[in-house]
This record gives structure tokens, sequence and C-alpha cells, in this order.
């Protein structure tokens, strides 16, 4: 497994659509002083190119922050940009091909609806799942809810650390306590503040109240 419990405590999801004048990189550097644990480049209106070049960008950023640096979907553009790892969906590349495209030593993630899918995943090589939505989508308006029975199932069936991602806010992380979870995944929760900085810092807190930050 190429990343541990801990570092996905509170996972950062970007959506350069929520920032108001300032760079992409600007804020994922405000998040990681916050407390950001792992930070996945998602950007669904870029191109192959646009996708790398930000990659490139923020490399150094999160590599400064000792956060690992995701992509999602796009395989080619985390290796072209060197980083850590990607994320892939149901409908994305399979983890198999992921993997065996990125070499034994990167982060493949992938995204898990159910136990079955959860359980597929891990046995092609994930390293960790992002599981939701839990509380429905701004982000992906056909994402269905995924029940909290369903993610106590998920998180008891597998090997590997689970987030939890989905319309995540500060007012309702809470009920995602006694899951099984390792972490959580937000979006507007932190670029779609003004204070970002602020904002990783109270999301923190919550994170480590629900899944604690100490995992291996």
């Amino acid at each position: 497994m190429n990343i541990r419990r801990d570092e996905l405590l509170l996972y950062g999801v970007t959506d350069r659509s929520w920032l108001k004048g300032e760079s992409l990189e600007e804020a994922v550097e405000a998040a990681i002083k916050g407390g950001v644990t792992v930070i996945q480049l998602r950007e669904k209106n870029c191109s192959h190119e646009e996708l790398t070049e930000a990659a490139r960008r923020l490399r150094p950023v999160c590599a400064a922050g000792g956060v690992p640096l995701i992509i999602n979907d796009d395989v080619q553009a985390a290796l072209e940009a060197g980083a850590d790892g990607v994320h892939v969906g149901q409908e994305d590349m399979a983890v198999a091909e992921a993997r065996k495209l990125l070499g034994p030593d990167k982060i493949v993630g992938a995204s898990a609806h159910n136990r079955e899918e959860a359980l597929e995943a891990v046995r092609q090589g994930a390293d960790y799942l992002g599981c939701g939505a839990v509380f429905g989508s701004a982000t992906k308006k056909d994402a269905s809810v995924l029940p909290m029975e369903e993610l106590k199932k998920i998180c008891a069936a597998v090997s590997v650390p689970v987030a939890a991602i989905g319309g995540i806010s500060e007012e309702n992380c809470r009920e995602l306590a006694g899951t099984g979870i390792a972490g959580i995944a937000v979006i507007s929760a932190v670029f779609g503040k003004e204070d970002k900085e602020a904002a990783v810092a109270r999301l923190r807190r919550l994170a480590e109240e629900i899944a604690g930050g100490d995992g291996e």
C-alpha cells in the first residue's frame, strides 16, 4: 500500500471554479498550511495538456508541504507531471490497467459505490478508496447517495483506507463518525471558502474527531 491511512484524513479535491482572484497554487498552498493531508487535482474542464501543466505547477507546492499529489482520471498526466498517483472512477480506466502503467510504487485510488465495487478495486491493486456520494454532490449531478450502512460495509470489508466524499461540510461531517472511514474528501468546503487555511484547520479537527489521525 502506497498511501498511509493518516494521509487520507483530510483529502482536498480541487475545483478552480470556486476560486476568486487567486491562483490554484495559492489556494492549494493555503489548504496545505491549514492541514489538508492529500491533494487531488480534479479539473473537469481542462484538456490533457492543461491538466498536465497544472500538475507540474502543483507538484512543488505539494512536495514542500509533504502531501501527495493525486491526478483525477488522467494516468498519462500523472506520469508526465511526475505526480504521486492517480484516482480512477468506475467509468474510467480499470485499476489494474492504471497500476500497470504507473508501476508498483505510485498511488492508485479508486471510486466505489458499494461493497462489490470496493472489493474488486482492491483486488485489482487500489491503495485506497473514495466512497460516496455520502450527502449528494454539487459537482456530480448524477451521483447517487451512498447510504451510511453501505459505507460501513465497505470499510469493514476492505483492507485499504477509505475516504468518504460527496457534499461533506463542517455542518454535516460528524454524521460520518462510526462508519470506519479514514478521512473525508472535500471540495467546496475548502476551495469555496475565502479563508481556506482557517476553513481547513476547522475541518482537520473535525476529521480527527471522526476518523482519528494516527493510523498507518
